[in-house]
């Protein structure tokens, strides 16, 4: 069935309720008055309410509310932000320069808005030491505390142990404030052109609204014992 609503002469009822163009309670009429104020209007008889007994109909310009309508809706998902769930995996024995990397990822990630997997992967004899790869995620969680929490406890997964890290901002207000600092500094570049004028063009904001949001992270498990 169409979502559009009956409006004019589709509109198959002996009588209406009427409201007039600005929103006036004019009563209930017989469907022919109805249509004729319309005409005389030179606007539209739209049922807006199909189930009320009798129906109710509106008088109002039905193109330029189809188009308003649209509007909105785009604006509203143009703002709307679906929270993504981002990975990054590390080994147990990671040497320092690879897991300042790897927290970087991390930091830019949460501060985003996002979330973030983080998976310790194990190989060999590194799965008898459990311990090794929960207190990695300890020390991660630890040192991005002030963007992040940790939404999901540890817990192993096979050959693999699981955290995950929830940002502390929400992604709105992430892409609001990205979206402020783009516009500061291209104002800045245009009032001092004698910067870099690749500097302004080359800022964008990383937008995840189309991006497929992963499965929901199971439940928190207890934590390993350390040994």
């Amino acid at each position: 069935m169409s979502a559009e609503p009956r409006i004019n002469d589709r509109i198959r009822v002996p009588e209406v309720r009427l409201v007039g163009p600005s929103g006036e309670q004019v009563g209930i009429v017989p469907l022919a008055k109805a249509l004729e104020l319309a005409q005389e209007y030179d606007l539209d008889l739209v049922e807006v309410a199909a189930t009320a007994r009798p129906p109710v109909c509106k008088l109002m310009d039905y193109g330029k509310f189809k188009y308003e309508s649209a509007m909105k809706a785009r604006e509203a998902r143009k703002n709307q932000a679906h929270t993504v769930i981002k990975e990054m995996k590390l080994r147990p024995k990671i040497d320092p320069h690879d897991y300042d990397t790897k927290k970087g990822h991390v930091v830019r990630f949460l501060k985003q808005g996002d979330k973030v997997k983080i998976t310790i992967m194990f190989r060999g004899r590194e799965q008898s030491r459990p311990e090794l790869g929960y207190r990695l995620l300890q020390r991660l969680a630890e040192d991005v505390a002030d963007l992040g929490f940790v939404e999901s406890n540890p817990k192993q997964d096979g050959r693999n142990m699981i955290m995950v890290l929830g940002p502390h901002k929400k992604k709105t207000e992430a892409m609001a404030e990205a979206r402020q600092a783009q516009e500061a500094r291209k104002a800045d570049a245009k009032a001092n052109p004698g910067k870099s004028q690749n500097a302004a063009e080359s800022d964008y904001v990383e937008d995840d609204t189309d991006v497929e949001v992963e499965a929901e992270v199971e439940a928190p498990a207890e934590a390993p014992a350390e040994a």
